[in-house]
Parts: C-alpha cells; structure tokens; sequence
C-alpha cells in the first residue's frame, strides 16, 4: 500500500484546467514546454525592467502556481525576475510523474533559461520539497548562486523519521538525496531556515552545512515556523543582502 500510494502522501497538487487564467499584479507570460514523453510542464515568467537575473524557484509539494506565484513580489521588488513552474500532475502541467522525471523537466527549462540569462544570472532557489530538487539542478550546472529554504537533509532520511518501521530503501520511489547532492554544488550555498521548524527540523540544515561548511553559508531565521519565513523581517533582509551580491554588477542583455 505504501509503495503504490506514497504520490499520495508526498505530494497535495491542484490542478487547473487548460483555459485556466492566472492573474497577479506584476507582468508575467505563461510558458508551456513540451516535453519529449508527450508530458508538458506549465510555468510563469515574472519580469521587471532591467533586471539584475532570474531567480529559478523550484516549490514545496502543494497546491499550485495559481498560489505560488504570490512569491514573485519577494523577487521582482528586489530587481529580479522571476520563475516558477508546476511539476506534472500540479496545475496545467500533464504526466507521469517520478523522481528522474522531476529532475530531466528542471534541468530542461534550466537549459532554457540560460538562452535569455547568462548562467551567472540565474539563482537558483529551493523551497521544501523543491530544496533537494533545485540542490540536484545546481549540482549539474553552474548557477550564480543556490539558495535553500528550509531544506532536509534527505528526502530519504527525512521519510525514515516517520516509516522507520518500513524497509524504505526498497519501497521509497523518491530519494532525494540532497546530502549528495550538495557536495558536488560549485556555486556558493544559502541555507534559510526556521528555527522553530517542526515539519522539517533546523537540524537538516545544521547538517547539510557540516557537509561543506567553506561553502555553506545557514541563516537561522529565529522564531520562524516552516511556512511562515516571509513574515519575517530579517528574512527579507536577507533577500536583499544575498541577492544583491549574488550576480556581476552589470545590467543584464537579454538574448
């Protein structure tokens, strides 16, 4: 039961018809990328004039980009833009869904990101779910940054905690292994994460810094939750200190 059902426990999507209209006050286009499967993957493009990059943010495991998109604000007002899409079976995005296959459609769009932005522009920024994820796509690719909101140390030993009685190592479709992952990253690392974190404990990232502590860098946010980081002050401050050093100071040219 575990086996077949863990899509279930692991991810909440909604998903969205095709004639579907998103609406936020910031400009943005909807791409679709059709991939090679027949599977297709359904994103925004946030933009601000002259902006300094693109921030790559990959979400956690619910819900969809109709309500992720409100993450844009915490970006474009920082002179990025922005870019967020929905893994297949979330929103209008449409397939089968496995742990390679998240991997091939981030790195896929990765790819085509760095047609309009030089890969010194591009952060990459992980949330949840997404942190292993983005850790994955930073670890095949030279972004200008790798920034990881409340991260685990694994998907793997992450899951364990709850199903120590299970054999997972046979029965786990989703691994995650971003404590691999994170020590062949090129780039350097920005952990944020709540201390008072009890969905995905301050631990994780405790530990995931002990792996490479010359290039990681944790930002404890005090008093913060799991989900509650952008009602923090020092974490925008944050966002502003860490962005703004993380790209070459010259206006982007887009291609």
């Amino acid at each position: 039961m575990f086996y077949f059902g863990q899509d279930f426990f692991f991810f909440r999507p909604e998903r969205l018809p095709k004639w579907f209209t998103y609406q936020y006050p910031f400009p943005f286009d909807e791409v679709n990328f059709q991939m090679e499967d027949g599977g297709l993957v359904n994103a925004l493009h946030f933009k601000v004039p002259n902006s300094r990059g693109v921030v790559f943010y990959i979400k956690g495991n619910s819900r969809s980009i109709k309500g992720w998109g409100k993450f844009a604000k915490d970006f474009v007002g920082k002179g990025y833009d922005f870019f967020i899409l929905d893994y297949r079976g979330f929103g209008k995005s449409r397939g089968r869904r496995t742990e390679d296959i998240l991997y091939n459609d981030l790195q896929h769009v990765y790819t085509w990101l760095e047609e309009t932005y030089q890969e010194e522009h591009i952060v990459v920024y992980g949330r949840s779910l997404g942190s292993g994820l983005a850790t994955r796509i930073a670890s095949w690719n030279r972004p200008a940054m790798l920034m990881l909101d409340c991260p685990y140390f694994s998907f793997f030993h992450h899951i364990r905690r709850y199903g120590f009685w299970l054999p997972l190592r046979w029965l786990l479709r989703y691994h995650i292994r971003t404590d691999r992952f994170i020590q062949k990253v090129k780039c350097p690392v920005h952990i944020l994460h709540g201390v008072r974190d009890r969905l995905i404990p301050y631990f994780n990232s405790e530990k995931l810094k002990a792996l490479a502590p010359e290039r990681i860098q944790l930002h404890p946010i005090e008093g913060a939750g799991h989900n509650n980081l952008p009602a923090f002050e020092q974490y925008h401050d944050l966002l502003y200190d860490l962005l703004d050093g993380a790209v070459p100071e010259r206006q982007l040219s887009r291609a």
